[in-house]
C-alpha cells in the first residue's frame, strides 16, 4: 500500500516537472480529501453499508455451512475441512472485490464529471498521511461529494 502511494506521488511529481519544463503552465490540478468523501458522500456511504452487510451475511452463512458439513460428517478429513473453509473465504473475497469495484466506479464517474466541469487536467487524493496537494491546486472535495448525493 505504501509502495502505491510512493509510486503515485512520484508519478504526480514527474507529471508536474514535465509540465513545468515544457513551459506551458496551463495544467489545472484538483485534489480531493478521499477520507472526507468516504464519510460524507451518501452514495458511497450506502454502498459501504450494503457491502459490509452482505459480507457479514456471507461470513455467517459460511460459518453455518461449515458447521452443517461437520455435523453431517463428523469424521471429515482435514483436507475436506480446509476446502470448505476456503470455499467460504472465496465467496467473501468475491463480494469484497465486487463492492470495491463498485466504489471505484462511482468515484471515477464523479471525478470525471467534476474534472470536466472544472476543466481540470488531473485530480489527486490529498490524504492526511501523505499530502500531495500543490500550491495552486483546486480543492474539489465538496464538488465530488455533491456529485455523489
Amino acid at each position: 500500500m505504501k509502495l502505491r502511494k510512493k509510486t503515485a506521488a512520484a508519478m504526480i511529481m514527474a507529471l508536474l516537472c514535465a509540465t513545468l519544463a515544457s513551459g506551458c503552465g496551463q495544467t489545472k490540478i484538483g485534489y480531493i480529501d478521499g477520507e472526507r468523501v468516504s464519510k460524507e458522500a451518501p452514495q458511497i456511504n450506502s454502498l459501504i453499508e450494503e457491502g459490509n452487510q452482505k459480507i457479514e451475511e456471507a461470513q455467517t452463512q459460511a460459518s453455518q455451512d461449515l458447521q452443517k458439513k461437520m455435523q453431517e460428517n463428523p469424521n471429515m478429513s482435514q483436507e475436506d475441512l480446509q476446502k470448505a473453509q476456503m470455499d467460504g473465504q472465496r465467496k467473501i473475497q468475491g463480494l469484497n472485490q465486487s463492492y470495491s469495484l463498485q466504489l471505484r466506479q462511482k468515484m471515477d464517474v464523479a471525478l470525471a464529471a467534476v474534472s470536466k466541469d472544472k476543466k481540470l487536467d488531473a485530480v489527486v487524493n490529498n490524504s492526511t498521511d501523505q499530502p500531495v496537494a500543490i500550491t495552486g491546486a483546486v480543492d474539489v472535495t465538496d464538488d465530488v461529494i455533491a456529485q455523489l448525493q
